[in-house]
């Protein structure tokens, strides 16, 4: 009897420190951006509440005070394990994610929501046969909104404006974009954006909506062109370390996945979207210029990079992605969402 009750003790024991070790998950995120950044405040800090919550509390995620290095090096990052999770541009690494530039070419949308949603659907079903992201635990990619010209020097009307301006890009199409319209892409991220041109290296940037208030250059930058459609967008990630997401019950694994892939980029489009029209008053409350392309702009933006997408569908073609399948399907998608 004594042995049959130590037994029982014993699987008691054992129950509870399982349900202790569920409840002791505990993951770094590492965070390049600032915590007012519409990127962390509405996109990463709810999707953390979410894991929290469809755990019932056995996995948190924690967001460092600082991150961890460079943006193009957050990949690696989560990689190597120096955190579990992180985000960036995959254009910060040229060369490396191939596939991605599908969502970054020209005219690609108005909406961030749909363009997202559209991606993680056509990153699934084709662009992952490439296998990119294939050492890490892939927890979604999504993009912002059109991607938008600003510049400190002069009303930019016509194409010929931008030869010679000397404007900051985050890689992938959009230096392809840059170079093809003749201006001098600076490949710099983002949040690099302020220092570039208050020191006058950069005229200008391009950037969605919202980052010009994101990253406060709102001052420095009084000439917005909108290109309806966006000149261009950008493809983010957010991944996990391999091992760790392996180390997490089944049951967690998939509860976490219910709140990432396609439901990340919905929330995550969707908030970039608000933050684009909030920004948009902003900026005519400033008294900044903005203006809107008109058609024979677009017919030249639309001639200097025709040849972007043909390239793009040959590279994937070498890697076994079917690219005009893919990016007939992310228009179609993109164009029917929420009709």
């Amino acid at each position: 009897m004594r042995k049959v009750f130590k037994t029982v003790v014993a699987g008691i024991v054992f129950s509870a420190s399982v349900s202790t070790a569920y409840a002791e998950t505990k993951l770094t995120l590492s965070s390049w951006l600032p915590p007012t950044h519409p990127v962390v405040k509405n996109m990463i800090v709810p999707w953390t509440e979410q894991v929290k919550e469809v755990t019932e509390g056995r996995v948190t995620v924690n967001i460092l005070a600082k991150g961890l290095g460079h943006p193009k090096v957050h990949y690696d990052i989560a990689r190597d394990g120096l955190a579990d999770i992180t985000y960036s541009v995959h254009g910060y690494t040229p060369g490396r994610f191939v596939m991605t530039k599908a969502v970054e070419l020209p005219f690609g949308g108005d909406s961030a929501e749909a363009l997202s949603v559209a991606y993680w659907r056509v990153h699934q079903k084709y662009l992952s046969k490439a296998r990119e992201h294939k050492d890490t635990q892939l927890l979604s990619v999504f993009t912002h909104g059109p991607g938008l010209i600003h510049n400190s020097q002069k009303t930019v009307n016509n194409v010929s404006d931008l030869s010679g301006m000397k404007m900051r890009v985050g890689g992938g199409v959009v230096n392809d974009v840059a170079s093809s319209l003749k201006a001098v892409p600076l490949l710099k991220p983002a949040s690099k954006s302020y220092e570039l041109l208050s020191h006058g290296v950069a005229d200008g940037t391009l950037l969605p909506m919202e980052s010009v208030m994101g990253f406060k250059i709102q001052d420095l930058v009084k000439h917005t062109t909108v290109v309806p459609g966006g000149l261009y967008n950008i493809s983010f990630f957010l991944v996990m370390n391999r091992d760790r997401f392996r180390d997490i019950s089944k049951e967690d694994q998939d509860a976490i996945m219910r709140v990432s892939g396609e439901a990340f980029a919905k929330m995550a489009g969707r908030a970039w979207d608000e933050a684009d029209k909030a920004a948009l008053s902003a900026l005519k409350a400033n008294g900044n210029e903005v203006i809107v392309a008109d058609d024979a702009f677009i017919d030249s933006v639309k001639q200097r990079t025709a040849t972007l997408e043909g390239e793009w569908i040959k590279e994937a073609k070498k890697r076994g992605v079917d690219g005009a399948a893919a990016l007939n399907e992310l228009r179609q998608i993109t164009a029917s969402y929420n009709q």
